[in-house]
């Protein structure tokens, strides 16, 4: 597009660095969205219907998704190996 034409979508790339921050520090459970938010993001701005400024946002977003995605995975495994170690002991 040139400049001064406006894209179809608005940016969701400040939604998924928000929910990748969110995801990492504070609450896993929204890092898989923030992935997600961050993919879609990034897949819209590679076909041209979203503003490219966006980038470095979702691309950032989306790696924290990831990020908090795997320590996510690694508590839902660790615990049931805690409760088999506490009721065996």
């Amino acid at each position: 597009m040139t400049d001064g034409q406006a894209y179809p979508e608005r940016s969701q790339a400040t939604r998924a660095l928000v929910l990748g921050i969110v995801g990492v520090l504070f609450f896993s459970l929204v890092a898989p969205f923030a992935w997600k938010v961050g993919h879609d993001e990034l897949r819209a701005i590679d076909e041209g219907r979203r503003p490219p400024e966006g980038h470095g946002q979702a691309r950032a977003g989306r790696i924290l998704g990831i990020i908090g995605t795997v320590f996510l995975v690694a508590v839902l495994l660790a615990i049931p190996l805690f409760l088999s170690l506490e009721t065996s002991g």
